[in-house]
C-alpha cells in the first residue's frame, strides 16, 4: 500500500471519523497509524473484536476508557532520578482508578465478548499503590499524615508564622511606626512578612527593604526585630521540603516497582479506547462484519461509500474466479469512479480491520496491494501534462502489479488522440490482465468494452442512466457494457432525428433509424428548421483540407494494434485512410493509425519481386501464367480482398 492510494481513496478522512470517537489522544494516535494487514488471520481477528464491541456498546454506551492524558509523560520520568510531582501522582492514581472501573465493567460481559473481556486480565489492580498516593497526597499537595516527622515540623511552622503575625501587628500598632507607615497592613513578599514604609522616612527604620509600590512612593520593609523570627520559619520550612522530597521519592519508587504493570494497562486501555472508536464509527454508519478470502474474489452486496452517508447509491459487485477484470462504461457523471473507489476504499478498511456499510453475505478479497490511477494528478513543478502524469502513474503501476494485487484505474487512455489511446488503454489492461491482477477499470471506449466481451476473464459493466429525467441514477450493471447516451440525450433534448441517424453512420458505420416522436405541430415546425436548406442560395464549396495518411508502400511489414498483431501491407489507402493488410492469409481493412512501420518492403525483397507470391494463391498464379499467353473463356480467378 502507498500514500498515494490512501490519498486518493481517502483513507485519512476515514481514520478522521473514527478519531472523533476516540477519547484519548493515544488512542486518536493509534487510530491515525493503523495500516492495512495481509494476514486472513488478523483481520478476522480485528473484525470479531469489533464486532464484539459493538454487542457492549449495544448494552451500555459509557465505557470507562478515560484518565490516560499525562501517563506517556509520567512514564518518561521514572528511572530517571527525579521524583514525581505530586500532581502527577494524583494523576497516576485517576488511572488506577479508572483500570479498576474497566475491570468492573467487563466483569459481566464475557458471555457475548469473550475477546475484548479478556484483555482485561491483564490490568493488575494495584491496591497498595494506589492506597499510598491517596494517603500521603490531599487536595494536590503532600498531606501532613504523609510522616510523623512532617507532621511535626508543620505543626511547627504554623506556630512559628502565628508568632511572627502577632510580632509584626505590634510593630504597626507601635507608636514607633505610626508616623511612617503608609498603611496599617502587614504584607508577604517572597514568603516574608513586611510594613509599608513611606519612602521618605527610610532611614528611620532598620531593616531591609524587600519591594517598592509601582509609584516608588511605598518601601516595603523587613524590620530588623522580626528578622529573626523570619530565618527560624525558613529554617523550618527548608525542613518541610527535605521531608516532602522524601514522601515524593518513596512514592516514586513504589511507582517505578510496579512499571511494567502500568505500562501493560496503559497499552490495553489505549487499545480499548481505539478498538470502541472503531466499534461507534460502525455504528455511525450501519456497518456490518464481512467475510474474507485470500483467493482475491470480490463480492459486495447493497455496499455504500462511507463518506456519502445518505446520498450514497448501494453498489453491488461480483467478480468469481476466473473473472479478474471489470470494465464499466457509462456516462459522464453516472458514478463509474464512485463505483471503482467504493470497492477499493471498502476493501482496505477491511483489511484495516474496519466493519463496513454492506450487506452481512459480502465477501472480500485480501491484497498485497492496491494501486491506483484516479483523477487528475497533473503535476505542475515537473511541468508534466494530465496525460503524461498519469502515464508515469500507471509505469509505476505497471512494475509493482502482481498476482496480489488490486488495481483500480479511471478513465485509462484519456487525455490524448482518441484512437492511440484506446490502444494504449487495451494493451496496458491485458497486461495487468496477464500479470494476474484484480482489475476495476472504467472507460468511455466503445472499443475496449468489446474488447472485454472478446476475453475470457474480463467482464463488462455499466452505469444505469434515466434517459427520461436525464439522469444518472448511479446504479452498476454487471454483464453488460454501457452507452455514453450521447444520442439518446441529444435526441431527448431536440435535435432533429436525421443528424442524430447521420451522427450514427460516422460512429458506428451502420445505418439506424431514429424515429421522430413529436406530436405536436408547431414544435415539428421548429425542430425542421434544423434540416431546412436553402437550396437557391449560392455559396462556395468548402475546402475539404486533406486527410494526413501515413503512407505505406506495398510488401511492408507493419504491427496492428491493439491485437499486437503482424501482417503485410497489400494495397490502399482509401480516401479515409484505409489500407488493405494480410494477416495470417486474410486480407482486412485496418486504418492507417492502428499501424506502425515494423520492415519496409525495400528491407525485405529486391525491386523486381512478385508479391502475387505472397498475396495470390498457387492456383490462382497458374491460372494467371496461362491467361497471359493466350485467351482461355473458361478460366476464372477469384480476387477476393476481404
Amino acid at each position: 500500500m502507498n500514500t498515494h492510494t490512501f490519498k486518493v481513496l481517502e483513507v485519512d478522512k476515514i481514520k478522521e471519523k473514527i478519531a472523533e470517537f476516540a477519547l484519548t489522544s493515544e488512542g486518536k494516535e493509534k487510530i491515525y497509524n493503523q495500516v492495512p494487514s495481509t494476514h486472513l488471520k488478523q483481520i478476522e481477528a480485528w473484525l470479531d473484536e469489533v464486532s464484539e464491541a459493538v454487542e457492549i456498546l449495544k448494552k451500555s454506551s459509557s465505557v470507562p476508557v478515560h484518565g490516560l492524558g499525562g501517563m506517556e509523560q509520567i512514564l518518561s520520568k521514572l528511572n530517571k532520578g527525579t521524583a514525581l510531582r505530586p500532581d502527577q501522582l494524583s494523576k497516576l492514581h485517576e488511572f488506577l482508578d479508572c483500570c479498576g472501573k474497566m475491570r468492573r465493567f467487563m466483569k459481566d460481559k464475557e458471555y457475548y465478548a469473550p475477546r475484548v473481556t479478556s484483555y482485561v486480565e491483564v490490568i493488575e489492580e494495584l491496591p497498595e499503590l494506589a492506597s499510598e498516593i491517596i494517603r500521603c497526597i490531599r487536595n494536590g499537595r503532600i498531606d501532613d499524615y504523609a510522616t510523623k516527622e512532617l507532621l511535626k515540623i508543620r505543626k511547627q511552622i504554623a506556630i512559628h508564622e502565628e508568632r511572627l503575625k502577632e510580632k509584626t501587628m505590634q510593630l504597626i500598632r507601635s507608636n514607633k511606626y505610626k508616623t511612617y507607615l503608609q498603611e496599617n497592613v502587614v504584607s508577604q513578599r517572597d514568603g516574608r512578612y513586611v510594613i509599608p514604609i513611606k519612602k521618605e522616612y527610610r532611614n528611620k527604620i532598620k531593616g531591609a527593604v524587600l519591594d517598592t509600590s509601582a509609584s516608588g512612593s511605598t518601601l516595603f520593609i523587613e524590620p530588623e526585630e522580626i528578622a529573626l523570627f523570619q530565618e527560624q520559619l525558613t529554617w523550618l520550612q527548608a525542613d518541610e521540603d527535605v521531608e516532602v522530597q522524601k514522601v515524593l521519592s518513596y512514592l516514586t519508587g513504589l511507582v517505578e516497582e510496579k512499571e511494567q504493570q502500568i505500562v501493560l494497562a496503559i497499552e490495553t486501555m489505549v487499545h480499548y479506547d481505539f478498538l470502541f472508536a472503531k466499534a461507534k464509527y460502525s455504528r455511525s454508519i450501519n456497518g456490518v462484519k464481512v467475510r474474507v478470502n485470500d483467493e482475491q474474489e470480490i463480492k459486495l452486496i447493497q455496499a455504500k461509500h462511507p463518506l456519502l452517508g445518505d446520498k450514497a447509491v448501494p453498489l453491488s459487485v461480483e467478480m468469481k474466479e476466473g473473472q479478474n477484470a471489470l470494465v464499466i462504461t457509462g456516462p459522464n457523471t453516472g458514478g463509474k469512479t464512485v463505483s471503482i473507489k467504493t470497492v477499493g476504499l471498502l476493501t482496505l478498511m477491511v483489511q484495516c480491520g474496519l466493519h463496513i456499510p454492506a450487506s452481512k453475505e459480502s465477501n472480500l478479497g485480501i491484497f498485497q496491494r492496491i494501486l491506483v490511477d484516479i483523477g487528475d494528478g497533473q503535476s505542475i513543478t515537473e511541468n508534466l501534462s494530465t496525460f503524461s502524469s498519469r502515464i508515469v502513474n500507471i509505469i509505476e503501476i505497471l512494475k509493482d502489479t502482481n498476482d496480489q494485487t488490486l488495481v483500480l484505474l479511471d478513465e485509462l487512455g484519456s487525455g490524448t488522440d482518441p484512437g492511440e489511446g484506446m490502444g494504449l488503454a487495451t494493451a496496458i489492461l491485458e497486461q495487468l490482465f496477464n500479470k494476474g491482477a484484480m482489475l476495476l477499470a472504467t472507460t468511455h471506449y466503445s472499443e475496449i468494452k468489446e474488447f472485454a466481451e472478446e476475453h475470457p476473464g474480463f467482464i463488462n459493466g455499466s452505469m444505469e442512466f434515466d434517459i427520461e429525467t436525464l439522469s444518472p441514477t448511479y446504479r452498476l450493471h454487471i454483464g453488460r457494457g454501457g452507452e455514453s447516451q450521447a444520442f439518446a440525450i441529444a435526441l431527448k433534448l431536440g435535435i432533429h432525428p436525421k443528424i442524430i441517424e447521420r451522427a450514427h453512420q460516422v460512429t458506428y458505420k451502420e445505418i439506424q433509424n431514429y424515429e421522430n416522436k413529436e406530436t405536436d405541430i408547431w414544435k415539428q415546425k421548429e425542430l425542421e428548421k434544423q434540416v431546412i436548406v436553402n437550396k437557391y442560395k449560392s455559396r462556395k464549396k468548402s475546402v475539404i483540407p486533406d486527410l494526413k495518411i501515413t503512407p505505406f508502400s506495398q510488401g511492408d511489414n507493419v504491427k496492428i494494434s491493439p491485437m499486437n498483431e503482424f501482417g503485410i501491407v497489400y494495397s490502399g489507402p482509401d480516401q479515409q485512410g484505409n489500407y488493405i493488410v494480410q494477416i495470417k492469409d486474410e486480407k482486412i481493412s485496418v486504418n492507417h493509425k492502428r499501424m506502425k512501420l515494423y520492415i519496409a518492403a525495400k528491407e525485405l525483397y529486391p525491386d523486381d519481386y512478385d508479391f502475387n507470391i505472397i498475396f495470390q494463391t498457387k492456383e490462382n498464379r497458374k491460372k494467371s501464367k496461362i491467361l497471359s499467353k493466350r485467351h482461355d473463356g473458361e478460366i476464372i480467378i477469384d480476387h477476393t480482398d476481404i
